[in-house]
């Protein structure tokens, strides 16, 4: 049996019975390790959707038991964390401009780019992905290649329960300013988000291209460009109107992906 196979038996039973957690502290390490190597990932792409690792969850929960709280100095800037800030960056080709963290148990692919912002263990950063100044990619978050994260987005992170879908933002969107992606929603290949635009798993999200709208929740189709909207809704102290996401067209389909980003910016009059 591969050493892979048996740290993950060994999580999960130390997972249901914490009595056993001593004698899995090497496969959660292991694990962690992996992890911030890119060896394992919380969630992958599988024949056209996503399927997430429970086991990986398990451990990094494991994790936070067994890590003990230390204090790490790095120039100027001092931590005093159970998870340490991630290290080899040059090695790993990730560019990181200070006092922007990833921390350790994350992986970035070589080209990302993270400002000032954060990036928290267990997510994942595909290639050429921008990390704008104060965005967040929250635990677990499964980030595509050539995503732009515009400043102060927040990516919600998750760990409990273990079977919950990460926040899934797939190759090529793009999510305005201020914006923020909560509870497990997966926002499709090349979508874009409006300045501002909020999406958790009970919003709202209504197509109104067509001659009726067409309400979903929990997923942006790929290429959406979507802003953000009300709609009425009675109470019995009155009328009020209540936030959703509004599908208002289609990126086009461009072999340039900029130059197709920005005629959607241009025709649709995104705020970004």
């Amino acid at each position: 049996m591969s050493e892979f196979v048996t740290d993950r038996e060994v999580i999960e039973a130390a997972y249901a019975d914490l009595d056993l957690l001593e004698e899995a502290t090497e496969s959660v390490e292991r694990t962690i390790a992996r992890l911030d190597r890119g060896e394992v990932r919380v969630a992958e792409p599988a024949d056209g959707d996503w399927v997430v690792n429970q086991w990986v969850k398990q451990a990094i929960s494991l994790y936070f038991r067994i890590a003990k709280l230390e204090t790490w100095s790095l120039g100027i800037f001092e931590f005093y964390d159970k998870i340490p800030p991630k290290t080899g960056l040059e090695a790993f080709g990730v560019r990181v401009v200070p006092p922007g963290v990833i921390r350790y148990g994350a992986f970035c692919e070589p080209g990302v780019v993270v400002m000032p912002g954060y990036v928290n263990i267990g997510a994942y950063v595909g290639s050429g992905t921008m990390v704008d100044t104060w965005a967040t990619v929250g635990s677990c978050a499964q980030i595509g290649t050539g995503v732009h994260l515009s400043g102060g987005v927040g990516i919600g992170g998750v760990l409990e329960p273990p079977g919950a879908s990460p926040v899934i933002i797939e190759d090529g969107a793009f999510i305005g300013s201020r914006s923020i992606v909560v509870e497990g929603v997966r926002i499709g290949a090349g979508a874009v988000l409006g300045a501002n635009t909020t999406i958790t798993k009970s919003t709202p999200i209504i197509d109104v291209t067509g001659s009726e709208p067409v309400e979903t929740r929990g997923v942006v189709p790929p290429n959406a460009v979507v802003v953000p909207g009300t709609r009425p809704k009675q109470f019995p102290a009155g009328t009020y109107d209540l936030q959703c996401a509004l599908i208002i067209g289609e990126r086009s389909g461009s072999t340039d992906r900029k130059t197709s980003l920005n005629d959607a910016l241009r025709v649709f009059g995104v705020s970004v």
